[in-house]
C-alpha cells in the first residue's frame, strides 16, 4: 500500500487493530516475546513488593516497553529476511543475527538499569 492513496488507506481504526494483531500473532508464534513479558511480568510483581517510587516505576515499565518492542521488530526483520530469502544465505542470517544483536545489546543495558532500580528500591527498604 502507497502512503496517501486515500482510497486503500486504512482508518487510524483499522490501523490500531491490525497492531492488535501482529502482537498476537507474535505471542501466538515467538517464544521470545513470551520470555520477555515473563521478565516484565516478573519486574513489576517485584516493584510492588519493593514499593517502587513514580520514577523507578517510569523507568521499569519504560524499559519493560522498550524490550518488547525491539523484539517485535527483530521478529518482523526474521519474517521479511525468510520472506525474501526461504533458502539459506550468508547476508539473510547475517541481517537476522545482526538484528538478535541489536535485542541483545538492549537487553544487557536494560538488565543493568534493572540492577540499579532494583538495588536502590532495596536498600531504601532496609
Amino acid at each position: 500500500m502507497i502512503p496517501g492513496q486515500k482510497e486503500n488507506h486504512p482508518t487510524f481504526r483499522r490501523s490500531f487493530l491490525f497492531a492488535i494483531q501482529g502482537f498476537r500473532t507474535a505471542l501466538r508464534t515467538e517464544r521470545n516475546i513470551k520470555v520477555m513479558l515473563g521478565g516484565g511480568v516478573f519486574a513489576l510483581f517485584m516493584g510492588i513488593i519493593l514499593r517502587f517510587q513514580p520514577l523507578e516505576w517510569a523507568i521499569v515499565i519504560l524499559c519493560c516497553g522498550v524490550v518488547v518492542a525491539a523484539e517485535l521488530l527483530n521478529t518482523a526483520v526474521e519474517t521479511v529476511v525468510d520472506l525474501v530469502s526461504p533458502e539459506y544465505h550468508p547476508l539473510a542470517g547475517r541481517a537476522k543475527d545482526i538484528a538478535a544483536g541489536a535485542v541483545w545489546s538492549l537487553c544487557l543495558i536494560v538488565a543493568i538499569v534493572g540492577l540499579i532500580v532494583f538495588f536502590n528500591a532495596f536498600l531504601r527498604l532496609i
